[in-house]
């Protein structure tokens, strides 16, 4: 497990699923992405690309600070049925990762930087048959303008969520709302949350929205020292280099597209570490400028 320090807040990657995938992922999910353009990137290899291989990884970030410890997005879940093969019927040791990084007991906080079938999934455990919450003595922190859009959309099918038709299929979003999200506020366990201020000392939420309506990002700010937890501002490192590059989950790609532009603006050239939410190792990376493009430059060297 990837391990950092931002002055007294140490973060930890929980990794679900993941490692070197074909490219043809990035080729699917991102409709302008080529080949021939990613050759173009020479930075991506051996780093991020390997032939025909790109890192990818589904994970957690747990974020211990002074005062509270918090679990950054919940992956996938166990014996979830989805459409996308890669997230349907998992059997990890997950939570065993997690328990040795931290007792689910101690969580504080579980916050989701939005509400897709790989941001949500542990946020409940199947006991018994039902559906329970894995940590019932956190409080899960939800964007209220996320929770309604997507309420509506469960509660009326014609609502449009501005997603392809083959990612409302691939992300499960009725099957992902009756599993890991109607549970915890059915307990009285969400806690409404709003961007643009701090959760808790250390903990800044950014608004980072485009992916889905109500996105956000973590900054985490101990004396001098910057990260941010990017959430789905960024599904590749690919994205860094050709941030016009939308995914079909994007419910508003033109939005998402600024929103990653303003991203690396403000980030590229500076101290602040960047942990993407979807990179493979290594995950924590610094933006620096490429000619009029971006790339990566992995933590520690």
């Amino acid at each position: 497990m990837e391990r950092w320090k931002i002055g007294d807040i140490v973060v930890t990657k929980i990794p679900e699923v993941g490692g070197w995938l074909p490219i043809e992922m990035w080729l699917t999910i991102m409709p302008e992405c080529t080949r021939e353009a990613v050759d173009q990137l020479r930075w991506l290899s051996p780093t991020y690309r390997r032939d025909n291989l790109v890192g990818l990884s589904i994970h957690s970030f747990l974020v211990e600070t002074p005062t509270h410890k918090i679990v950054v997005d919940t992956g996938v879940g166990n014996g979830k049925r989805r459409h996308w093969d890669l997230f349907n019927n998992l059997d990890t040791d997950f939570l065993g990762r997690l328990d040795e990084a931290c007792p689910r007991a101690d969580v504080d906080l579980v916050l989701c930087t939005h509400l897709h079938t790989d941001h949500v999934g542990w946020n409940t455990q199947r006991v018994d048959g039902h559906w329970i919450p894995t940590f019932p003595d956190a409080r899960y922190c939800f964007a209220r303008k996320e929770y309604d859009h997507w309420t509506a959309y469960v509660n009326d099918p014609s609502v449009a969520t501005g997603s392809s038709q083959l990612a409302e299929t691939e992300i499960d979003i009725p099957e992902v709302y009756l599993d890991s999200i109607a549970p915890v506020v059915e307990a009285g366990l969400v806690d409404w949350v709003e961007p643009d201020r701090e959760l808790v000392p250390g903990v800044t939420l950014l608004s980072t929205p485009g992916h889905t309506p109500g996105h956000m990002s973590v900054l985490l700010h101990s004396g001098d020292q910057t990260a941010i937890i990017s959430g789905d501002v960024f599904h590749a490192q690919v994205q860094v280099g050709r941030s016009e590059w939308t995914v079909q989950m994007d419910t508003a790609g033109e939005h998402a597209r600024e929103t990653r532009r303003a991203f690396l603006d403000e980030y590229a050239d500076t101290s602040t570490l960047v942990l993407g939410t979807h990179f493979g190792t290594p995950t924590g990376n610094y933006i620096r400028r490429d000619g009029d493009s971006f790339m990566l430059v992995p933590s520690g060297t």
